[in-house]
């Protein structure tokens, strides 16, 4: 029996209306897990203050963007909140090629349109616990007014009906207990018999021949 020794790595999708905390669950997960890498988007919107070039977001502006577009560089894009996001198709098969999984911070729409393209990634949506919470969290940053936050809950109501479209839903009410159940979901996948015969590929062939 012979098996390759060349892990493939996973790509997971994670989605979440804004406010959920998928931002603050991703990177306390990719804390836990280092060798878990997250791609990093482009985007036309304007850098907060805090934000990172090349470690929040890659900034472009709209004419740079549509030029990725038309080339084919994105694996997918979206318009939101009047802003255009985009995930580098060449970064993440790289990583997937090298063995790594990786994981994407995109909406509903952009998860579509990479589960057509890439059909074994695995889809996780986070839910806040209430709406209430959810504007709670939303004020609390102290980013937008008013009308900004009433319409991010209207859009946050549009983007949670198409949960159903994932294969995971976490709920993240209590933090840490969100971060396990994420954390278990990326472990459980690892541990599939067609990753473990690649990872542990010399030690079977030692056992079975």
């Amino acid at each position: 029996m012979s098996l390759s020794s060349t892990r493939f790595g996973t790509l997971f999708i994670v989605s979440a209306p804004s406010g959920a905390g998928k931002t603050s669950l991703v990177k306390a997960l990719t804390e836990d897990l280092p060798e878990l890498a997250v791609s990093i988007s482009h985007t036309t919107r304007l850098m907060r203050q805090g934000e990172i070039e090349g470690s929040d977001y890659y900034f472009l502006e709209p004419e740079a963007f549509s030029a990725m577009v038309d080339a084919g560089a994105f694996l997918e894009h979206a318009r939101v909140f009047d802003n255009f996001y985009g995930t580098s198709r060449e970064s993440v098969e790289k990583n997937l090629q090298q063995g790594r999984d990786v994981i994407l911070e995109i909406d509903w729409q952009g998860a579509r349109q990479v589960r057509l393209k890439m059909p074994k990634a695995q889809s996780i949506f986070i839910l806040p616990p209430s709406l209430q919470t959810l504007e709670a969290r939303l004020r609390k940053r102290g980013q937008d007014n008013d009308v900004t936050i009433s319409r991010r809950m209207a859009d946050a109501i549009a983007e949670m009906s198409h949960f159903g479209e994932f294969d995971y839903l976490v709920v993240n009410d209590h933090f840490d207990l969100a971060l396990q159940e994420l954390k278990s979901i990326v472990v459980a996948s690892r541990l599939v018999v067609f990753q473990q015969s690649r990872t542990h590929s010399r030690l079977i062939e030692g056992l079975i021949g």
